[in-house]
């Protein structure tokens, strides 16, 4: 099962993929946890990643969909995934089709998540005092 998660920051796309994902047995891929993880190990994309962050930058698509793309070659993600937070843009988009595509499978289904707004400022400012974010 291939699937994407969407929604604004704080809707609970994190905790309801990793639900989803538990109960499908696919990994849930994260993008902003792919990026933390390669900057703690200190790989060569995490170390571009870090050095586009602390200018204040956005990461740009080419980085974000090498990440992604090495994510997705995996074992564990090679009979199904969850994706949270890719794609963003429409090159992002069109790299998730050829990525898809290339492997010879279809998304098949999008979930889209929507909260009020008041509720996912509130979770943003619980997030960042507690995660520090």
């Amino acid at each position: 099962m291939r699937l994407l998660i969407l929604g604004a920051p704080g809707a609970g796309k994190g905790t309801q993929a990793t639900r989803i994902a538990k109960r499908l047995g696919i990994p849930a891929i994260s993008t902003g946890d792919i990026f933390r993880k390669n900057i703690s190990e200190e790989t060569e994309l995490g170390l571009q990643v870090k050095s586009i962050l602390a200018a204040g930058d956005f990461v740009p698509d080419d980085v974000t969909i090498a990440i992604v793309r090495d994510r997705l070659a995996e074992e564990d993600a090679q009979d199904g995934f969850l994706l949270d937070g890719f794609p963003r843009t429409p090159g992002q988009v069109e790299a998730l089709d050829e990525m898809v595509s290339d492997s010879g499978g279809a998304l098949d289904a999008v979930v889209e998540l929507t909260v009020d707004t008041d509720e996912v400022v509130q979770r943003l400012l619980k997030r960042a005092e507690d995660q520090g974010r």
